[in-house]
């Protein structure tokens, strides 16, 4: 995921805005950008090329190991936000983002750094909302940030995972 622009990120939240508000990238397309479903709150999907032009998945396409977990659209728009995937990752790990659809990944690594990426992505969505609501959020709010990654893992927006750790908590 390294290697997606962001302009293909905002095409595909535009497609997000429009269809359905998680998406989750597959990891066996071919060329360097990923294709992708797009899956809405009465959980129809549709899925898309890299072109953003639609596409009949393949049965296990997005399934286990050949996909990346769900991703909000909060999530995307705060890695747009953030310059990309590669520039979140770098700034909240130091290393690189090399699986859905990256060209030179492997078969055997892609699983293991899709589940990176997909951290890198909620820690830098995580902080993002922090750091434009810490003025009203509780102190003590950081001792329950596992609780919010796993929330968020699971598909809640930041939004959400903070606020169900606040009424849990606070």
């Amino acid at each position: 995921m390294d290697s997606l622009t962001t302009d293909y990120l905002k095409d595909v939240m535009g497609k997000m805005e429009v269809y359905g508000d998680r998406v989750q990238f597959g990891l066996t397309s071919p060329g360097p950008r990923p294709y992708y479903q797009v899956t809405n709150s009465a959980e129809k999907k549709m899925a898309f090329d890299s072109n953003h032009h639609l596409l009949h998945p393949k049965e296990d396409e997005f399934v286990g190991v050949n996909s990346t977990p769900v991703f909000s659209l909060e999530q995307i728009k705060a890695a747009v936000a953030a310059g990309g995937f590669r520039s979140t990752t770098t700034r909240s790990t130091g290393g690189t983002r090399s699986s859905s659809g990256s060209s030179g990944s492997s078969g055997g690594t892609r699983g293991g750094s899709a589940a990176v990426k997909a951290k890198d992505l909620i820690d830098a969505a995580k902080y993002a909302y922090f750091k434009e609501n810490r003025h009203m959020l509780p102190d003590g709010i950081g001792g329950h940030s596992a609780e919010i990654s796993e929330l968020m893992s699971k598909g809640s927006s930041a939004a959400e995972a903070f606020e169900v750790v606040i009424n849990r908590h606070f």
